[in-house]
């Protein structure tokens, strides 16, 4: 909202000053810093407010050092990184951009859904909270919107690698450029690969002419799966303090770095990659992300003053998916959110070797001494601030591996 007023001001009245909230990179920087407050500050009396409510966690019994003590601690802190996230995206950002409208939509789409899930396990007593096939219809409806609107929405529009250009001058450095003329696209990346554009719409050509009208059929559910296993792979890292949020806020950074070349035409074209219009204001979104993200750190590091909850967890899944298919740097996700994947993976080989070596051998086995994989090393006698760190580190190896796909082909 702030940003209308000062363009007004500026424009209008034309007041000295008013005219650096065009500038992306300072209601970036306004919205980290403001962020970061509001879930130092303020997450203090919400985690407060939690404990008055009685928002317990139950904790179960895995024989895991330390576990106990937790239980009892404040859960749906969440709600902080939420609250923190949306306020200066409100008054820094362009509310009519469709990026930022859709991450909006996210946010409290997925916040919704882990709140209902943790109030029935709170409430309601139920240690399954809310059930797995409506988390599952949940994710499937964002999906279905997120998808919709990107596939369907005329603000939506992609670089196309073609002659034809259209003499564009920057507005905010003295450079002219020739830029591809922006059109409808299904077009992806694949990292580490030259000539990395893929269009989803390729895998009909099979079909015949016309193949392209037909694209929607594998875009719209690749959105979903893709949604729809970040925030699950989320909401199963959430196990351990500080280990979601810290990792999180890494790759999360990452993308921010990727949103703001991708919505730069100078910097898209030095860089040889899609050029996607009006994307770089999510930059504004991801900073003030981040700074909620490293606030809600101030409370639930080791030892947790607060536990995100599912409130938390979902959100921040469904925020990564929603940013990464956006950017088109969805096929990024498994090395970019790496921590979520392997977290992922061990507890589906767990799973699944247990099941395969009972059937086979009448008692089952396991990979792990327990999973998640944090919780492996857990039970191997790690203190859990060493797992964390060491989880992060791990984690930014993968985000500077990300960053480096830009010229790394």
């Amino acid at each position: 909202m702030l940003y209308y007023l000062f363009e007004y001001l500026d424009k209008t009245l034309d007041i000295p000053g008013t005219g650096v909230f065009q500038y992306i990179t300072f209601r970036s920087a306004l919205s980290f810093i403001l962020s970061l407050l509001l879930s130092t500050i303020y997450g203090k009396r919400i985690i407060q407010f939690l404990q008055r409510q009685q928002v317990g966690e139950t904790v179960r019994e895995l024989g895991l050092a330390g576990q106990n003590e937790k239980a009892g601690t404040p859960t749906m802190g969440g709600l902080i990184i939420i609250f923190a996230t949306l306020v200066p995206v409100m008054l820094f950002s362009k509310l009519h951009n469709i990026y930022i409208v859709l991450l909006i939509v996210t946010t409290l789409w997925m916040g919704t859904i882990g709140f209902v899930d943790d109030y029935i396990k709170i409430f309601k007593k139920d240690k399954e909270g809310l059930k797995g096939i409506f988390k599952v219809f949940g994710q499937v409806g964002l999906g279905l919107i997120v998808g919709s609107v990107l596939y369907l929405s005329p603000a939506v529009t992609v670089r196309q690698d073609t002659t034809r250009t259209n003499i564009f001058k920057a507005q905010t450095e003295n450079i002219t450029v020739q830029a591809p003329i922006e059109e409808k696209s299904t077009v992806t990346t694949i990292p580490f690969f030259k000539n990395n554009e893929f269009d989803y719409a390729e895998l009909l050509a099979w079909t015949g002419d016309g193949y392209q009208k037909w694209a929607w059929l594998v875009f719209i559910p690749v959105v979903i799966f893709i949604i729809t296993a970040v925030s699950n792979g989320a909401n199963l890292t959430d196990g351990i303090d500080g280990l979601a949020a810290g990792t999180s806020a890494i790759s999360v950074f990452a993308l921010g770095i990727f949103t703001f070349v991708s919505g730069n035409i100078i910097f898209s074209n030095y860089l040889n990659i899609p050029y996607i219009p009006s994307s770089g204001e999510m930059t504004v979104f991801i900073a003030a992300f981040v700074g909620a993200l490293i606030g809600f750190l101030w409370y639930n590091s080791y030892p947790a003053s607060v536990f995100m909850g599912d409130t938390g967890s979902l959100t921040i899944g469904g925020i990564i998916a929603v940013l990464a298919i956006a950017v088109r740097k969805e096929m990024l996700i498994p090395l970019l959110c790496g921590i979520f994947l392997v977290e992922n993976l061990s507890v589906v080989l767990q799973v699944t070797y247990f099941k395969y070596t009972k059937k086979r051998f009448g008692e089952g086995r396991r990979i792990f001494l327990m999973s998640p994989l944090h919780h492996h090393y857990q039970k191997k006698g790690y203190h859990e601030s060493k797992i964390v760190t060491r989880f992060w580190i791990v984690a930014i190896m993968f985000a500077i591996l990300s960053i480096i796909t830009l010229k790394l082909r």
